[in-house]
């Protein structure tokens, strides 16, 4: 078979993430992360003997004719693309397009979070005439079982047509030997394209496990991936590692996990492997972490072994909030966190959210002065948005502040009317104000200067964040 691999022309989204799909160009600081899932898919197929094509029309920023003379020229047998929340239709636009404008008539998988478990009341919300599978949760464990023609109902996580009909399998079953699936294919990636924020260097992506046993209200994590934490063997992360270093001369990295340091011995066995190889003082990292547990020893090791930044969901400096989102800690837990990271010396990046329905102007405030407590070297605030099939959607359907259809929207165009106390404008206006606020401080801009130690390429990728900041701040929001 020949399989096209694909993420359509368009607006730039973290198409690979179940959990956060950003919109990279309406962000503050975030680039593009490696186009893994298209990876993954393409190292198990070739294993299959399969033929395989695969490109990123959105970061390499082609036209959609470029996807139709590809097409044409490789004449496909199936196409697959990971579509987000927020581009679904256009993406689904696309895929009709490609059928009214080309000769293709093989088969189309549409993968993306949006689908795992997904009602049937959701499908009818779309235009699925020219697609044969859909899939929510992890595909590189079946995608080979589509390709060869597997018995359909017997595949686990998909819907699929069935003389135009919708049939659903079983979900909720996950691949627990994580060591078994093949490294992302990075000769069929352009490397290039995803880069480290600060330097503009290439940096790779490494699952290093999947699942996160937290609740929290917002996140699609739990569910897609489970709450058991599958890890793959920290030899195994090690001979990806050295494949990138040796192969492909990456030497800067984004461990991809829902909680990278959620236990101590494997970071420290992981940290320790690469303490002990040529990777030591060659290579550098970043990755997520929760706030609670997390320790001084993990951080002095990590930064020991080249981690360069770890992100944390921080969320709101309101303790109502933080118990209602059942984020399982508490804000003494974020103060500690950040401490711990600054005498360490790793820098930050924070993750912040407002707009639950509850809060009101005094929540908000709380969540404000937290940010510029903590000082974070870098910081996200979303507003807070209600993904279909999450717990915070059907709190948003109760308390009825959902304004719009949730599907075809972003974290910085919710689809809430706000909360039951301000309107989504109100928040949109807060947000651009405490963002202005935090990276215009004299403190902050002086910083940032003095962390590029001369460096034009530093200086230059500070200014154009910055530039982008600026312009979607700017901006004027269709509400």
């Amino acid at each position: 078979m020949k399989i096209f691999l694909f993420y359509p022309p368009g607006d730039i989204f973290q198409r690979g993430e179940d959990r956060c799909q950003s919109n990279i160009k309406a962000s503050t600081s975030t680039s593009m992360r490696a186009c893994n899932d298209l990876g993954y898919m393409a190292a198990i197929l070739k294993q299959s003997n399969h033929e395989v094509f695969l490109k990123d029309y959105q970061t390499e920023k082609l036209s959609f004719s470029e996807l139709i003379n590809d097409i044409q020229s490789f004449n496909p047998d199936f196409l697959a693309l990971s579509t987000t929340n927020a581009t679904v239709f256009n993406d689904i636009e696309v895929i009709n397009k490609i059928f009214s404008d080309t000769s293709f008539r093989g088969q189309v998988i549409l993968k993306g979070a949006i689908f795992f478990d997904a009602s049937f009341g959701l499908l009818n919300l779309l235009d699925l005439s020219h697609i044969d599978f859909l899939v929510g949760g992890e595909i590189d464990w079946i995608i080979a079982d589509i390709i060869n023609n597997k018995q359909k109902s017997s595949i686990p996580g998909i819907l699929y047509k069935d003389n135009n009909e919708w049939k659903k399998t079983k979900f909720n079953c996950w691949n627990h030997n994580l060591d078994e699936i093949p490294f992302p294919d990075r000769s069929l990636m352009k490397n290039e394209l995803y880069i480290r924020p600060d330097t503009g260097e290439p940096m790779a992506t490494i699952q290093t496990s999947r699942g996160c046993p937290s609740s929290c209200i917002y996140c699609l994590s739990p569910k897609i991936s489970g709450k058991d934490v599958r890890f793959r063997t920290p030899q195994n992360v090690m001979n990806e590692l050295l494949e990138c270093y040796d192969k492909y001369e990456i030497k800067n990295f984004f461990f991809k996990a829902d909680t990278f340091t959620i236990n101590k011995d494997w970071v420290l066995e992981l940290c320790n492997l690469i303490k002990n190889s040529k990777l030591y003082g060659n290579i550098h990292y970043t990755a997520n972490s929760r706030v609670k547990p997390l320790s001084e020893e993990v951080l002095y090791t990590m930064k020991d072994t080249g981690c360069f930044s770890i992100a944390f969901g921080f969320e709101t400096g309101n303790e109502e909030t933080m118990k209602k989102i059942k984020k399982g800690v508490t804000i003494r837990d974020n103060y500690k966190a950040i401490e711990m990271a600054k005498k360490v010396g790793i820098p930050v990046f924070g993750f912040y959210m407002i707009g639950f329905p509850w809060e009101t102007k005094k929540h908000i405030k709380d969540t404000e002065k937290m940010i510029f407590d903590l000082d974070c070297d870098f910081i996200e605030l979303h507003i807070a948005l209600p993904y279909y099939g999450s717990e915070f959607y059907d709190l948003c359907k109760e308390e009825k502040v959902l304004e719009k259809n949730v599907i075809g929207v972003d974290y910085f165009h919710s689809s809430t009317k706000g909360t039951k106390y301000l309107s989504n404008k109100e928040l949109l206006k807060i947000r651009k104000k405490i963002l202005l606020k935090y990276h215009c401080r004299p403190k902050y801009i002086f910083r940032k200067l003095k962390e590029c130690k001369g460096n034009p390429k530093i200086l230059k990728n500070y200014f154009k964040y910055g530039m982008r900041l600026v312009i979607n701040i700017f901006k004027k929001e269709n509400i």
